[in-house]
């Protein structure tokens, strides 16, 4: 009997858990603990609530999320430059 692999598109996804890529979810998951050590020690919430809006705008949903729409939204009006060339027909 044969054994059956199945693989993503091409090898080229990537790997997701829940909603969130494994990089986001590690970043998560280092952001989080440091979160809890500040405000139990220091009383900072905001490290937290920073830790708590990250994970809400890098959720994914069908390979879209609303951090990098405003990551292309930032590169696209502020910080890369548009070029244009103008030909006469």
């Amino acid at each position: 009997m044969k054994k059956q692999y199945i693989y993503p598109q091409n090898m080229k996804t990537q790997l997701k858990l829940w909603f969130w890529n494994l990089r986001d979810m590690i970043l998560l998951g280092i952001s989080m603990t440091v979160s809890a050590i500040l405000w139990s020690e220091l009383g900072w919430i905001a490290p937290a609530a920073i830790t708590v809006v990250f994970g809400f705008l890098s959720m994914r949903f069908d390979d879209f999320s609303i951090l990098g729409y405003l990551r292309r939204a930032w590169n696209y009006f502020v910080s890369r430059q548009q070029y244009f060339e103008w030909e006469e027909k």
